[in-house]
């Protein structure tokens, strides 16, 4: 029997692809303006005004050759004041529970945590972290 080959999607810039089309479809006061990215931008400083910011990263992968992987992602959001970067954490991890695409399967909270609100110790600025689970689907490629 031959073992199938497959890879698994960039859960990373499927949650932030995915987080930028919704977000920006959204109403509430605190979704307005947000920029979603996999990195922080190079110019970051309290200085610049660049909130609301989601960055999207990944803390685990941990593939289940070849059915699914299950990748942790941390979603942290700096916003004006912590309500808002409360808000906006429960409004993104809501919205990645809720979708099913090519790449992501699904999402779950079960192992996650937060919204949990914070300070960014190098800016000063308020912010809110959570987590999901990730289910990647995978893609077969000829041998």
């Amino acid at each position: 029997m031959v073992r199938p080959l497959v890879v698994f999607g960039d859960a990373q810039a499927a949650a932030a692809g995915v987080l930028r089309t919704k977000l920006a479809a959204r109403d509430e006061p605190y979704t307005s303006s947000v920029e979603v990215a996999g990195r922080m931008p190079a110019d970051r400083s309290p200085e610049q005004d660049r909130l609301p910011f989601v960055l999207v990263a990944v803390d685990d992968d941990r593939p289940t050759y070849p059915v699914s992987s299950l990748v942790i992602l941390r979603l942290t959001v700096w916003h004006h004041d912590t309500d808002q970067a409360f808000d906006l954490a429960q409004m993104c991890r809501g919205l990645l529970l809720v979708h099913s695409g090519p790449v992501i399967r699904s999402c779950r909270v079960a192992a996650g945590v937060g919204p949990i609100r914070s300070v960014d110790q190098d800016t000063g600025i308020d912010l809110a972290t959570t987590t999901v689970e990730a289910y990647v689907r995978p893609t077969r490629l000829e041998t």
